[in-house]
């Protein structure tokens, strides 16, 4: 092409934006094509009983989904079932460690005796551990494999030959930016994530010939307070201070109801992958494009974290309160913590 056959660079940007709105209005219409009513599918979601699970559970019931839930204690899972009940779900609960791949067997199958074949599974059971590597244990690993790899394979397992059977079906897996960046004290969780990220999209591209979409959600921090749950080593209340402000605070978390919302319309979409608050979307990007200077940056927050082994042991949450937490500054997480059954009415 000669002088007089290029391009003014005004035309060429004007080109590329019209591309680009083609692109997005396609992308649009696609989606607009894929849209998957809940209305009257049967949805299975792990870890059902509390926290976003059950915010899942609530949105689900919502848009007229037939809602099952599991949890390891049967006492929370009742509180579960009947606050669901009462807001109008047809609900089933069944009591389930996902880390047993028999007790997943047993509880895939009284769901699908109860409401049919499964159109969707939510797989958002997960443990958390928190403290510095040196006073993690193999054990600690071990049970975040357990729950937030394995606890999501088995039930996958037991729902693609029937999904794939009738050529359509959801799978959403709760992973989170941990499994996009290791988080210093985080250890065995982001280990586990980083793991359930990459089955997550792999299965994704394996079954999209079979009719069937899989979702990774890759959230940041959401206000469920889960904190309460959670396992601490290391020096127990320091640790527990920095985590539960941290899942508190406006900005650097989302509230669990606006995450329940994205992540079922993620699924309607059938969505590739779904990531949020902007917190976690710019530092993935940020450790993608600039990975040295991610690092940096977290080397430093890691020298900011409680150091030493001033206790050793695990503890939960709840058993590691200190002057600082619960205060003001973990006022929302704590607010969440007894809105989504995460505490017992008498506690």
């Amino acid at each position: 092409m000669d002088n007089h056959e290029r391009m003014s660079p005004g035309r060429l940007a004007l080109l590329a934006g019209g591309s680009l709105g083609i692109a997005f209005a396609a992308t649009r219409g696609l989606r607009a094509r894929e849209s998957y009513s809940l209305d009257g599918r049967a949805v299975l979601i792990t870890g059902g009983s509390r926290g976003l699970g059950l915010l899942l559970a609530r949105e689900a019931a919502a848009e007229g989904a037939r809602v099952a839930i599991c949890g390891r204690d049967p006492n929370s899972l009742e509180r579960a079932r009947l606050a669901l009940s009462r807001i109008g779900a047809e609900v089933v609960a069944v009591p389930c460690d996902v880390a047993d791949r028999d007790s997943v067997r047993r509880l895939v199958r009284t769901v699908q005796q109860r409401l049919g074949p499964l159109d969707v599974l939510i797989n958002n059971a997960g443990v958390i551990e928190v403290g510095p590597a040196e006073a993690m244990s193999v054990s600690d690993y071990e049970e975040a494999m357990a729950t937030n790899f394995w606890g999501m394979l088995y039930p996958t397992l037991e729902v693609l030959p029937d999904m794939r059977a009738r050529g359509s079906g959801r799978i959403v897996n709760i992973t989170s930016i941990g499994g996009k960046l290791g988080i210093p004290h985080l250890l065995p969780y982001s280990a586990s994530k980083f793991a359930a990220v990459g089955f997550s999209q792999g299965l994704r591209a394996e079954v999209a010939r079979d009719g069937i979409k899989v979702v990774s959600v890759v959230p940041g921090l959401m206000r469920t307070g889960s904190p309460r749950n959670a396992i601490f080593r290391g020096r127990h209340r320091a640790e527990y201070a920095w985590f539960s402000i941290g899942d508190s605070l406006p900005g650097l978390s989302v509230s669990a109801e606006e995450a329940a919302r994205r992540i079922v319309a993620a699924c309607k979409r059938g969505d590739a992958e779904v990531l949020f608050p902007l917190t976690a979307r710019l530092a993935s990007v940020m450790n993608a494009v600039a990975p040295n200077l991610t690092a940096g940056i977290l080397g430093v927050a890691g020298r900011l974290l409680p150091a030493g082994r001033r206790s050793s042991g695990r503890k939960p949450g709840r058993a590691c309160q200190s002057r600082i937490s619960p205060s003001w500054l973990t006022r929302l997480g704590d607010r969440a913590a007894r809105k989504y059954n995460q505490i017992a009415p008498a506690e």
